[in-house]
Parts: C-alpha cells; sequence; structure tokens
C-alpha cells in the first residue's frame, strides 16, 4: 500500500512539474509585418534578407520578388518595423518606409538596379 501511494505521489509531483515547464508566463509573441523593399534578382533576394536577419530580434526574413515584399517575423520586445527597414535601405534597397543612400544604391551590381 505504501508503494502504491509512494508512485501516485511521483506521478503527480513529474505531472505538475510538466505543466509548469510549458507555460513559465515569459514566452513573447512574435510580430509578423511586411515591407516593400525594391530589387530585381536573385543577389538582391539576398542581401535584403540577409540585412533583416541581421536585426537583433529578427527569426524569419523572405522576399518575394515578384511582389517586391519582404515578410517579417520578429519579437518586438528587440526591435521594430522602422529599425527593420533601415537596415535594408542601409543595403541600398528603398523600402515603403526608407530610401537608400544613392552612393550605396550607385555601388549596387547592375543586375539589382531598379530605379
Amino acid at each position: 500500500m505504501k508503494r502504491i501511494l509512494f508512485l501516485i505521489a511521483v506521478i503527480a509531483s513529474l505531472s505538475i512539474g510538466c505543466v509548469s515547464a510549458q507555460d513559465n508566463g515569459n514566452s513573447q509573441e512574435a510580430n509578423t509585418s511586411t515591407l516593400t523593399v525594391q530589387g530585381s534578382c536573385g543577389m538582391c533576394k539576398s542581401r535584403i534578407e540577409k540585412a533583416a536577419k541581421g536585426v537583433k530580434g529578427v527569426s524569419t526574413a523572405e522576399w518575394n520578388k515578384e511582389k517586391k515584399e519582404l515578410r517579417l517575423n520578429f519579437d518586438p520586445a528587440q526591435t521594430n518595423l522602422s529599425a527593420i527597414s533601415k537596415a535594408v535601405a542601409k543595403t541600398g534597397h528603398d523600402t515603403n518606409k526608407d530610401k537608400a543612400d544613392q552612393a550605396v544604391y550607385d555601388a549596387l551590381p547592375a543586375c539589382c538596379k531598379y530605379r
């Protein structure tokens, strides 16, 4: 009888431990957003996505060449859409929020020119 009570107590404590480990109350939902980003080729895609993913807090970034759309998932506690847009513009690609510096744009390969 003591063994059965002991086993029940062990199972109950393990169950409680699993439930509390699953929900620690610290989870932050990712923000999903899109930016319009100008570009024209596969090299642009790589450059744009790398710039966006280089911003702390960005978990995914995927640019669609046909739609000129950058889909993003990021932690709003670490970054925001404005910071991501500025990082992409610094690589020579205009966004719907920021325009790339002309000198940086001019340094892009010929296949990446969109203006």
